[in-house]
């Protein structure tokens, strides 16, 4: 009340207020922006990461730098027939087939540790790996994906000669691996490892108990669920390997196709050798294609998660 005691009335704001409250505000909100804008040019954005350079932990023979997911087990079938050239009466290699069964595994709380072992009908042999994680190929970051792998062999054939004092450790073999994988694009993928392979018992002193390798092996993407895979491991010259029962290791060399089917990643491939294990696949190669000498198999993963949702 004024001091007439007379009420006065409430007069709305005029439009020249309105204007100018209006103006204020639109002016906060383009200043508000232009500093968020500010903040987030300057926040560390994350890295793009590669993915899927290879569809399964193996390319053909070898490992590949893929591993199952943190906390995920992966079951896996390797199977190879005879050599081709034995005919028809061994069904083309059909009645000479091994097999290898393997369990891989991502450690839960870390996913840049997978273990692993096998079993093998190829001189009964026990393997066994550890694969670790050094770097990702990421945007703006490292241009590779570079991965470690160690593995063992334990050959588990009765002994050739057993009146003779015999080591446990005479059955044992190692390889070491360095993998260096690089996705190029959408389509393409390259891998290589340089190898060293020890075995604790060679036939003879001239033999060298370790020696040195370089696989090669890569990927090219047909559609969202087939890839075809190529791989070649290099034994370099000038080295005394030692022979497999009388016959000269020969580079391994593998052609293959990899088809997703859901939880499964099929593998059908053309090889000369018939190990499944890096010992066996790196040193203990005697096929030669060009003779016929060529096995023809299948690798089968599959994948089961212990995840909580």
């Amino acid at each position: 009340m004024d001091s007439g005691g007379i009420p006065r009335k409430l007069r709305p704001m005029g439009t020249k207020t309105w204007l100018f409250i209006g103006l204020c505000l639109l002016f906060s909100s383009v200043q508000a922006q232009g500093l968020l804008d500010e903040l987030e040019s300057t926040a560390p954005k994350e890295k793009e990461y590669a993915f899927a350079t290879f569809k399964a932990p193996r390319i053909i023979q070898g490992h590949s730098i893929e591993t199952p997911g943190k906390g995920e087990l992966m079951f896996i079938i390797q199977h190879r027939f005879g050599r081709i050239n034995t005919g028809f009466y061994e069904l083309f290699g059909w009645d000479q087939a091994s097999i290898r069964i393997g369990l891989e595994y991502t450690l839960p709380f870390s996913e840049r540790f997978n273990v692993g072992f096998g079993r093998s009908s190829y001189g009964k042999t026990w393997d066994f790996f550890l694969k670790t994680k050094l770097l990702r190929q990421a945007k703006g970051g490292s241009p590779l994906s570079i991965s470690w792998l160690s593995t063992m062999a334990i050959n588990g054939l009765d002994w050739a000669n057993p009146n003779q004092q015999n080591y446990f450790t005479s059955r044992m073999a190692y390889s070491h691996q360095l993998l260096l994988a690089r996705k190029f694009n959408s389509w393409f993928s390259f891998q290589l490892s340089p190898t060293l392979v020890h075995k604790n018992l060679v036939p003879l002193s001239q033999d060298q108990n370790s020696f040195f390798a370089l696989g090669m092996g890569g990927r090219v993407k047909v559609s969202n669920r087939v890839s075809i895979n190529a791989e070649y491991t290099w034994l370099l010259p000038g080295q005394h390997i030692p022979n497999i029962n009388g016959l000269e290791p020969q580079n391994a060399i593998s052609l293959g196709v990899d088809i997703e089917t859901g939880g499964h990643v099929f593998q059908l491939h053309i090889t000369n050798t018939q190990a499944m294990f890096d010992v066996g696949s790196i040193a203990e190669t005697t096929g030669r294609p060009e003779l016929g000498d060529i096995h023809v198999g299948f690798n089968i993963t599959r994948t089961f998660s212990f995840k909580r949702r």
